[in-house]
């Protein structure tokens, strides 16, 4: 009896350390940031820790744009997934850190209005009337559809939407209220949009926004709302409307930022540039709109050539068509 305990002790100290040899070797990649850009980036590191077999391990981290920014400006993080570009807030706070940085388009993205299927009443929206139920005015006023559109009925209006340090409510809010981050705080904030898909789907007072691959994910238990655009077309989010301009001003390029000092690491210059080559099959199989290609070899000829530093100058660039992206890049 002693001598198959000593055994069993003796095998569970073997495979110990065993295994912290295998944790030894491996070595890892730490993202964090937009919970828009996780779906894609989740894909890339799957992918890619499947061809380097448990080598290399890749933790994927969802605490919003904002919150990703925090963590990589303090060096926690080698690359931040973000759904809107680097603010000048955040490339200060870089700065003060020593923290240079590559900054790479990845995919663009259809944000995405979305009521209960049980509403029967509204067939579209203007940014003026999102406007009216979303500026910081509406807060504990605006609290009824009737108030936004004459036309629409006397029933509560549910409000639900990313938290603040989400990239998407920054570039929403920017887009219908005119400045980043002014809201109405009286909605239910998330910065999970599982939470916000569950929370429309529930009530049929409801609307939400949130990134595109979340709509086509729950299209059961979602409708998407069709947004007038500046020429006055009602145009449906899809991937065809972002690439021909017609959807905006809520279509947008997403990104990564990468630590350049992370870079001297094989491993985070390898994924790196395996996202890079794989992120267009990706984003389209996660349902976001892929750049085109020269945009991904321009972007790995950007970060092979270490280019630091962004093309937005600490701003976001509210309606910016594909195209205009390109023109951008290519300065």
């Amino acid at each position: 009896m002693q001598l198959n305990r000593l055994f069993a002790a003796l095998s569970v100290a073997f495979v110990g350390m065993a295994a912290a040899g295998v944790a030894s070797a491996q070595t890892y990649v730490k993202i964090d940031g937009s919970s828009t850009v996780f779906p894609i980036t989740e894909a890339v590191a799957e992918d890619f820790q499947k061809m380097k077999k448990g080598a290399v391990r890749v933790t994927v981290g969802i605490s919003g744009t904002g919150g990703g920014f925090k963590k990589f400006c303090r060096g926690e993080t080698d690359i931040s997934d973000a759904s809107r570009p680097i603010a000048k807030k955040e490339m200060d706070a870089c700065k003060e850190a020593g923290i240079e940085y590559i900054e790479l388009p990845v995919a663009y993205d259809a944000l995405t209005v979305v009521i209960n299927p049980k509403n029967d009443f509204i067939k579209q929206l203007t940014v003026e009337e999102l406007k009216t139920m979303w500026e910081p005015a509406a807060q504990g006023k605006v609290t009824s559809w009737k108030q936004i559109n004459p036309a629409f009925p006397d029933k509560p209006l549910k409000l639900f939407g990313p938290g603040a340090d989400s990239g998407t409510f920054d570039y929403f809010t920017e887009a219908v209220t005119g400045k980043s981050k002014s809201s109405r705080g009286d909605f239910t904030a998330s910065e999970d949009d599982n939470v916000l898909v569950q929370g429309v789907s529930r009530d049929a007072n409801a609307l939400g926004f949130f990134g595109f691959a979340y709509y086509e994910e729950n299209q059961n238990k979602l409708k998407a709302v069709p947004i007038v655009n500046q020429k006055g077309q009602a145009v449906l989010p899809s991937n065809d409307n972002v690439i021909n301009g017609s959807y905006s001003p809520l279509a947008r390029p997403i990104f990564i930022y990468v630590n350049a000092k992370a870079v001297e690491r094989p491993e985070v210059k390898e994924f790196v540039e395996y996202y890079m080559a794989n992120g267009a099959k990706l984003s389209k199989e996660v349902k976001y709109v892929p750049l085109p290609a020269k945009a991904y070899s321009h972007g790995l000829e950007e970060f092979r050539a270490m280019k630091k530093g962004t093309k937005f100058g600490g701003e976001n660039k509210v309606g910016l068509t594909i195209d205009e992206l390109m023109k951008l890049e290519a300065k």
